[in-house]
């Protein structure tokens, strides 16, 4: 089944999302370079502290806290490095670390050796080059799962439209070469089953066709922001992951089904060429 991730910095929402079924509850301290890639659009710009990490990881039981770290950084012109950040955030009891907006083979190979073991990697692939750079990055070591992240490629492709990477088969592409190292990837967010541009659960068969084993959940899901009152939030997350989780195991059954009769088809030609 998917890991449903959800991003806040509340810790009563975390506990909301945690009882309805969200794995993942994510952190998000990045802001270097993001109003400049994301300036004057509707996306989320958070920027979540240490402490934050620290009140998260208080409160919740069973999810895992995801904390989406800087692009990799030295210490100059910021009043901290890319070390002091990862291990303060591994202190305060990060599961998952997310390196966001690289670039080089080298920007993760140092992601990779701060973190050391310490907790989980995940790598989010959003930018040109590291599409590009995808089969040299596969053969470094520690790498424990990866996200694709369809909103900052597809601005910088000059996209119209993130799903267009879906669409023309750079997903498909991308999720081919990170399955075939045995590593769980992911991409992209998902809204309530009918909302979003593209509905959620045409999304979310995508996700079960290519294997992906996470998924944001979006802020258009459950928008905290607009939605103040706790008993209409905790309506929104139970129906609605309760929904993605049926129409998730629908789609797995279908799925199956094709390859049963897929390797049924294989199993008889073999037993007539024989």
């Amino acid at each position: 089944m998917l890991n449903l991730m959800y991003i806040t910095k509340r810790p009563e929402i975390a506990r909301i999302a945690e009882e309805a079924g969200v794995d993942w509850i994510f952190v998000d301290m990045e802001f270097i370079g993001k109003d400049c890639r994301q300036g004057g659009l509707d996306t989320v710009q958070n920027h979540h502290t240490v402490e934050d990490v620290r009140n998260i990881k208080s409160a919740v039981k069973k999810a895992k806290v995801l904390v989406r770290v800087n692009p990799i950084h030295d210490t100059l012109p910021y009043y901290f490095s890319s070390e002091d950040e990862i291990n303060a955030t591994i202190e305060a009891g990060a599961d998952i670390i997310m390196l966001p907006f690289f670039k080089t083979v080298a920007e993760v190979g140092r992601f990779l050796k701060i973190v050391d073991g310490r907790a989980k990697t995940c790598l989010l692939v959003e930018t040109p080059e590291a599409a590009l750079l995808i089969d040299e990055i596969l053969e470094l070591k520690g790498i424990d799962m990866i996200h694709l992240g369809l909103n900052d490629l597809h601005l910088a492709l000059g996209m119209k439209f993130m799903f267009e990477l879906l669409a023309d088969g750079t997903v498909d592409r991308l999720s081919a070469k990170i399955k075939a190292k045995g590593i769980p990837f992911g991409f992209g967010g998902i809204a309530t089953l009918t909302g979003g541009a593209v509905p959620g659960s045409m999304i979310l068969k995508e996700h079960v066709r290519l294997g992906s084993s996470m998924v944001i959940v979006s802020r258009s899901f459950c928008n905290t922001d607009i939605i103040t009152d706790k008993d209409e939030v905790r309506r929104i997350f139970n129906e609605g992951i309760a929904a993605i989780r049926q129409q998730e195991f629908e789609a797995i059954n279908v799925y199956n089904y094709f390859i049963s009769n897929n390797n049924a088809v294989k199993e008889a030609v073999s037993k007539i060429v024989k």
